[in-house]
């Protein structure tokens, strides 16, 4: 019978000879055990769970093919919580728990006195900004929107076993808060901002739903979007928070000042000291005609 030890060298052998990282080897059998509560370091030279050593080597013939772990897994770990996601969602970034650990700040600093502000999550794929949010501040109203049914029954999926209290709403970025005359105390939006002609690696462009990656020809057609609309369901002193690509931050800083002129934007670094967060302080009422009838959900 296979031990650990040689079942585990077997997977890093066969990425390897792929081309690929033998780290996964090892997350990948570290998560099985995991879920199984089986301690793989206890015996590393003992025999291997039959169950979780069939499944492993499936699951180092998907990576071979060069298929994302959160897929080859079902589920990704996100600022603490597993996320289920298939391929009708991008699997969470590590960037995006810093746009998400950004938020809860602000949230926490700037509307203190608030009861309960309200937060619209847009295009929210497997929904783990908007139910994280729910789930670290039980505060909040959360409304979450996406164009993709499929990735709403994902998110919905994820809201109701992680004990989420999102509301989700089908619809291409603001339309479905539009449609219902709804307001938000804060925005946070991870739109797709890569550029169309970009080159990206086989292994998230062949298995990553692409309308969640590309965001046209310069990465910026769903922010113009939301800046356009943004004063239809914005409260007064309301805050927008996004991701973007490492490389926009000048001009998405730009771009916002056209559309918020009176407005404080600033430019965030992540960890490794790359532009990755665009914050937008509005600082004058928004309100349009017909505003002030105000949905309740």
């Amino acid at each position: 019978m296979i031990t650990w030890h040689q079942l585990l060298n077997e997977g890093k052998e066969r990425l390897y000879q792929a081309g690929n990282s033998d780290q996964a080897a090892m997350m990948l059998l570290n998560e099985l055990c995991r879920l199984r509560n089986v301690n793989l370091y206890m015996d590393l030279d003992g025999p291997a769970n039959s169950e979780i050593a069939t499944e492993y080597l499936e699951g180092i013939h998907r990576l071979e093919k060069g298929e994302p772990l959160g897929y080859v897994l079902g589920f990704e770990n996100f600022y603490g919580y597993d996320f289920m996601v298939n391929e009708n969602v991008l699997i969470p970034r590590p960037e995006t728990e810093e746009l998400t650990g950004q938020v809860l700040m602000l949230l926490d600093q700037k509307f203190e006195q608030v009861e309960h502000p309200v937060v619209f999550d847009v295009a929210t794929g497997s929904g783990a900004i908007g139910i994280t949010l729910s789930l670290e501040d039980p505060r909040l109203d959360v409304y979450a929107s996406d164009i993709s049914k499929d990735a709403l029954q994902v998110a919905w999926a994820n809201n109701e076993k992680l004990g989420g209290r999102v509301v989700f709403l089908e619809g291409d970025m603001l339309e479905p808060f539009i449609d219902r005359k709804m307001f938000c105390d804060f925005l946070v939006c991870n739109p797709p901002y890569i550029p169309s002609e970009e080159q990206l690696d086989h292994g998230v462009v062949d298995y990553e739903p692409n309308v969640a990656l590309f965001g046209g020809s310069d990465g910026l057609h769903f922010y113009r979007s939301v800046f356009k609309n943004a004063s239809k369901v914005l409260k007064p002193n309301a805050i927008m928070a996004f991701e973007m690509g490492y490389d926009q931050g000048e001009r998405l800083s730009r771009l916002a000042r056209e559309y918020f002129p009176d407005a404080n934007v600033e430019v965030l670094k992540d960890m490794s000291g790359k532009d990755r967060i665009l914050v937008v302080e509005t600082h004058r009422e928004l309100f349009e005609q017909g505003q002030s009838e105000r949905a309740v959900y």
